[in-house]
């Protein structure tokens, strides 16, 4: 009976020992699972819808799951154009959002206090496109045109602006026309207008209507800049992790359509349902933001200073700003890897 008894609670305490060792480890497991960070939400301001291909690397980051990945849930939502997505992020209405480089340059004279914190280009977005049967060779020769933009608080009403001025024009010797997503294109292609400035897949719609077109980089003319991720200064002091993060995402996702623009194409098709069994029209728009808008940076994503100066320059040369702002006011490459 003794030997029982002895066996008895030796099988107990051998039991507890092992409740113990079980309940210490889940001690210790709880607080590693409480470390793990939390999704942050955040919004994204897009100057115009996002099935537009000149924001294929935002699309496809998301869809791949690299803002996932950083920790990040993205909220999209679409605005009147670049300069209000300024204007929105300054008034706290956002977290980030696009634009040009140059938004920073037209609106911090009014008050705006946003930055650049990462270009996604070495040349220029928007593209001045032409119809062909318009007889339009230069900037000179938008004398009297209609030209069409986003819209008038979108930073290509003053790419325009910088374009006319290129060659000593000013907004009063053009009709330049807001006409939205759907009209900055239909008008040239229904030939209302002879001139668009706007970005590449804009001028593939204009040709698949079969009008025959001329696109030229505007940056031919004037040193404009690529789209950019804006942030207001409050964010950028507030938020800079985050912004890391989102500016990591994005930048991996540029690198990426630029080694396979065919690849990328193939994705985009398959992550943007409106665009199934256009992969080859896709191709060639990203093809063309892979060799003529995402080049020309030393460092992907960052900002060149002496870029951004000789633009403002131009700006108040031609007095498209009122007065220029401090070069750190504009952009910081602080975010970018």
């Amino acid at each position: 009976m003794l030997s029982i008894f002895r066996a008895s609670l030796a099988r107990r305490a051998f039991l507890t020992a092992g409740l113990c060792a079980v309940a210490g480890l889940s001690g210790v497991a709880a607080p590693v699972m409480a470390q793990q960070p939390a999704t942050q939400q955040i919004t994204y301001l897009l100057p115009a819808p996002a099935n537009l291909p000149a924001f294929a690397p935002l699309m496809l980051a998301e869809k791949k799951g690299y803002y996932a990945a950083e920790g990040l849930s993205v909220r999209w939502l679409t605005v009147q154009g670049g300069a209000d997505v300024g204007k929105q992020l300054a008034s706290g209405n956002g977290d980030l959002g696009g634009g040009l480089g140059d938004t920073p340059i037209v609106l911090r004279p009014n008050g705006v206090p946003i930055k650049g914190v990462a270009l996604l280009g070495g040349r220029t977005l928007h593209q001045l496109v032409v119809r062909d049967d318009a007889n339009i060779k230069s900037p000179a020769d938008l004398k009297g045109k209609t030209i069409t933009v986003l819209a008038y608080q979108d930073t290509g009403f003053y790419a325009t602006l910088g374009l006319l001025a290129s060659a000593g024009l000013t907004r009063n010797d053009a009709r330049i026309q807001g006409a939205g997503p759907a009209g900055v294109w239909q008008q040239v292609a229904t030939g209302k207008a002879e001139v668009m400035v706007g970005t590449p897949e804009w001028a593939q719609n204009i040709e698949d209507a079969g009008v025959k077109i001329t696109m030229t980089s505007t940056d031919k003319y004037f040193p404009g800049m690529a789209q950019a991720i804006l942030a207001s200064d409050k964010t950028i002091a507030e938020k800079p992790e985050m912004i890391r993060k989102f500016v990591r995402a994005t930048v991996k996702s540029v690198a990426e359509i630029m080694r396979d623009p065919a690849g990328a194409a193939k994705e985009y098709c398959a992550a943007v349902p409106a665009y199934k069994g256009k992969e080859a029209e896709i191709e060639k728009i990203l093809t063309y933001y892979a060799r003529n808008v995402y080049p020309g940076q030393q460092r992907l994503g960052a900002f060149d200073p002496a870029r951004v100066t000789k633009l403002q320059d131009f700006y108040a040369q031609e007095k498209v700003i009122r007065e220029k702002s401090k070069p750190e006011d504009l952009f910081t490459n602080q975010f970018v890897q």
